[in-house]
């Protein structure tokens, strides 16, 4: 199955309410079975160059291998495909900032958050830096499949906060790791098996930081068959309730399965060299 055919992808980005300039960026492409969502953050509008950088270069570049890669390739001692390529283009990625930043005064200090998704062979891979998220919709079940690089999340995992309480804490903001502000950035990559009538969310603070995750998961169940409804209906309840942030959303269906026969990798590269 093409995997074109194979996903539904969507997105939606808001500059909220309280804020004018959007520093949040998205990108998706069918074609390849990619999405990326980057939340960029510095002065002069940087963070929108951060994050905009991140999702093009790649997108761009994992383009570029797909086309371009062999069947024999993988990465250091038979890593997965899709793991090995989102961490080198994430690093990439964070070369380039991290570079303009040193070299642009008005750049200085920039850096993103990205979370960025490449569906293959009935697989996903997800890599994320920072406190964007992706979530899972499996059935009856919602939950995210991401954990935040953040402050918050470290306190939690110690147990020194519940997740009740750290809704209310005034460290929600403060994240651990960025895209762009260390020459090498640590990406956490996963991969996971995909099924038929699964629906992913990827989206950025503004979303998660306005909206409980049990009225998210509950707007995916009640909306899953029309993800542009969806979309909008997940800013809309951001933005009725405060929208204090930029807020972006990437919502991806499997309408069938995108398998390739085992030893077949050549007949997958196929699907991106049409």
């Amino acid at each position: 199955m093409d995997i074109e055919q194979a996903l539904e992808i969507v997105s939606q980005t808001h500059p909220g309410v309280a804020r004018t300039q959007n520093e949040d960026s998205v990108v998706y492409d069918e074609s390849c079975g990619l999405a990326v969502l980057a939340d960029g953050m510095g002065g002069h509008n940087a963070g929108e160059i951060a994050s905009s950088i991140t999702v093009s270069l790649i997108t761009t570049e994992i383009k570029h291998s797909l086309k371009n890669m062999r069947p024999e390739d993988r990465g250091e001692g038979g890593e997965d495909v899709g793991v090995m390529l989102l961490r080198e283009k994430l690093q990439k990625a964070n070369t380039a900032i991290y570079n303009a930043s040193l070299s642009q005064p008005q750049c200085a200090g920039m850096g993103t958050t990205v979370v960025a998704g490449l569906f293959y062979d009935n697989r996903l891979a997800v890599a994320h830096v920072g406190d964007s998220r992706m979530y899972r919709l499996r059935g009856e079940i919602f939950e995210p499949i991401t954990r935040d690089h953040s402050l918050l999340q470290e306190q939690i995992d110690k147990g020194m906060l519940s997740p009740k309480n750290a809704r209310l804490s005034k460290n929600k903001n403060l994240i651990t790791r960025a895209v762009g502000v260390d020459p090498v950035v640590e990406a956490e990559i996963h991969v996971h098996a995909v099924q038929v009538g699964d629906i992913y969310l990827l989206c950025s603070d503004g979303l998660n930081d306005m909206v409980e995750d049990d009225e998210i998961g509950a707007a995916l169940q009640m909306l899953r068959a029309n993800l542009p409804l969806l979309a909008r209906q997940l800013i809309e309840m951001a933005n009725d309730n405060g929208g204090r942030d930029n807020v972006s959303v990437i919502l991806i269906k499997i309408n069938s399965e995108f398998a390739v026969p085992r030893g077949w990798l050549s007949k997958m590269l196929s699907w991106f060299k049409r």
